[in-house]
């Protein structure tokens, strides 16, 4: 070796045991260098851990009735099976900015009045005739309906009805949590006193109206159920036109008093495909919740095929391509973060 090419390891090595006591001096007054992680922190596209995965209804609809011999509602306080991505156990989020969780109540329960800071959504799986009350107003459920618990909102749940129930819950949980805004409070009553209906709750801004000079006091829809029977007329009028290539027939939730998004940090669809459907390649920054309402299809990300029916819960992760396909004509609900992102001027699409 020549003495330049020694000279020249040296240097490297000498640059090296610098860079290294350097980063151990700094280290102790909780500095660290950035250009060490900055290609892993700043990276070209998303890098998430989460990934594809689909729980098949005919799978967790037996742990569930298995969870409600072992642990009563009010015992449990939620009694609540974690959708966990599996890119992320341990971790109680289905991906990284949202929750979600599948909840049992059986006949003659109540899951006992709370709130909390975070955002919830309730939408109906299986059952019929359960209940949930919000602020003092109470809407009967059914499958497919969708329900609103506004941050900081009391709310319980019961069942008078002969039947199990279950509904997918979806929660802004990480997203509080990452802005360390968390709160929680307990109702004085196992359940709060009603003096409103549903029907009431409809009536005042389910049908394009609202009450004279009403102020909304928050972001959230005051429109709080979404009933199935409204949305599923909705998409079979729009089944009579043309799909988009992309989503079929496919409708936003949204606060009748702005127009704008019906959750201020949770994004939440209905849409049909109908039997056939074949659906192009898509791509975005939000990942994507799935609950299947009605017939049968595959979700084709990435080199992963998710064959859906009924009942079935699926993601799909941010920026990873994917397509649905329908053998019959298939309805599905989906939430997603799209409403924080597109506040941050974060989101993006492509297809």
């Amino acid at each position: 070796m020549n003495d330049n090419r020694v000279s020249h390891v040296g240097n490297i090595v000498e640059t090296q045991q610098a860079r290294k006591a350097f980063y151990e001096k700094i280290d102790g007054s909780n500095c660290a260098p950035l250009w060490e992680v900055l290609h892993a922190v700043v990276t070209a596209t998303p890098n998430t851990p989460c990934v594809p995965y689909l729980w098949k209804w005919d799978t967790v609809w037996p742990w569930l009735q298995e969870s409600g011999r072992i642990i009563t509602a009010k015992e449990a306080e939620r009694r609540v099976l974690v959708l966990e991505n599996p890119g992320l156990r341990g971790r109680t989020r289905i991906t990284h900015s949202l929750y979600a969780g599948l909840q049992l109540i059986l006949p003659g329960e109540v899951a006992p009045a709370h709130r909390h800071s975070q955002s919830a959504l309730r939408f109906i799986m299986n059952g019929d005739g359960a209940y949930t009350a919000v602020d003092g107003e109470r809407v009967t459920m059914h499958v497919g309906d969708f329900v609103i618990t506004p941050s900081w909102t009391f709310h319980d749940h019961g069942n008078t009805s002969a039947e199990p129930m279950v509904w997918l819950d979806g929660l802004d949980i990480p997203i509080v949590e990452l802005l360390d805004a968390q709160f929680r409070e307990d109702g004085l009553s196992e359940s709060q006193q009603t003096d409103r209906s549903a029907g009431s709750n409809l009536a005042r801004f389910g049908n394009t109206m609202k009450p004279v000079e009403y102020k909304s006091r928050s972001r959230t829809s005051p429109l709080f159920w979404y009933p199935y029977d409204r949305t599923r007329e909705a998409l079979h009028t729009l089944a009579q036109e043309e799909p988009h290539v992309v989503w079929g027939h496919k409708l936003q939730y949204t606060n009748p008093v702005t127009g704008d998004w019906a959750m201020p940090t949770i994004g939440t669809f209905m849409q049909l495909l109908p039997a056939g459907f074949r659906g192009a390649s898509y791509r975005a920054t939000d990942s994507t919740v799935y609950a299947v309402v009605e017939g049968n299809g595959r979700c084709i990300v990435g080199d992963q095929v998710l064959a859906f029916g009924p009942k079935d819960v699926f993601v799909c992760p941010s920026w990873m391509p994917y397509r649905l396909e329908a053998d019959s004509d298939a309805v599905l609900f989906s939430y997603s973060d799209r409403p924080v992102q597109q506040a941050l001027d974060l989101w993006r699409e492509i297809f």
